[in-house]
């Protein structure tokens, strides 16, 4: 009887290997074709998104908003900065505290506000070094542009508007692409390039409301279009009085 019961446990172990291989071969053809579904996705993702870019109206848009965006100069600083609030008594615009730290350590409150072919004098009234983030008044009123009350989602198609290098009214276009959280802050990573002067400039989504602040980017060797700005609500919630959608 043994020999019997020993080809039995062979064939068991024979189908056992080909059911094992069956479902091997079924597993790697399922996860390719998954692969091949994710990377087709990825590829109509893209394509919606520059899509969205292409069809919203963003010279309307930035036509809209740069006359509520300024350069901030601040001592030998130079950023951008945003109106936020406007009534009679004057103009509130949203700033990043790095580009007025040298004057407002120094014990200086002044500086000046500059918009196309005028210059205007403003106040550094309020400031919050932990978020980054400034206020500056200014006597005249000016169109404030509206804030966004909730975080864009993922690939939200945005716009940049400010002064890179001391060049005004500069826009670039991108997508949200990220949500991250640095030293304890948290960020709205955008692909729309900024450089040294954006800081402090809106981050604009398609309907002309604002919702972040251009901060920094990351920089290196091969690294591109990883921008970081401040969610406008960090901004709404404790600073400043932010103008109704």
């Amino acid at each position: 009887m043994r020999i019997p019961v020993i080809a039995a446990a062979v064939l068991m172990t024979v189908a056992a290997a080909i059911l094992s291989w069956q479902v091997d071969t079924s597993l790697r053809a399922e996860i390719s074709s998954q692969r091949h579904t994710i990377t087709q996705l990825q590829g109509r993702v893209s394509a919606l998104e520059n899509k969205s870019i292409s069809q919203a109206d963003w010279s309307s848009v930035a036509a809209r908003v740069e006359p509520s965006v300024a350069k901030i100069e601040a001592g030998d600083a130079t950023g951008s900065g945003w109106v936020v609030h406007s009534d009679a008594s004057g103009s509130e615009l949203v700033t990043n505290f790095h580009v007025i730290t040298g004057a407002w350590s120094a014990g200086d409150v002044s500086v000046d506000v500059r918009q196309e072919d005028r210059t205007l004098k403003g106040t550094i009234v309020r400031v919050d070094s932990n978020d980054d983030l400034a206020v500056i008044h200014v006597s005249e009123r000016l169109p404030a542009l509206a804030t966004a009350s909730v975080r864009p989602k993922l690939g939200t198609p945005v716009m940049a508007i400010g002064s890179p290098l001391g060049l005004d009214g500069t826009v670039t276009l991108g997508v949200v692409s990220g949500f991250r959280s640095l030293d304890g802050s948290d960020y709205v990573q955008f692909s729309a390039p900024i450089s040294p002067g954006n800081s402090g400039g809106p981050v604009i989504d398609s309907r002309g409301e604002v919702v972040a602040v251009a901060s920094a980017k990351l920089v290196g060797t091969g690294v591109e279009a990883l921008s970081l700005a401040i969610p406008v609500q960090v901004a709404c919630l404790s600073l400043v009085r932010c103008a109704p959608i």
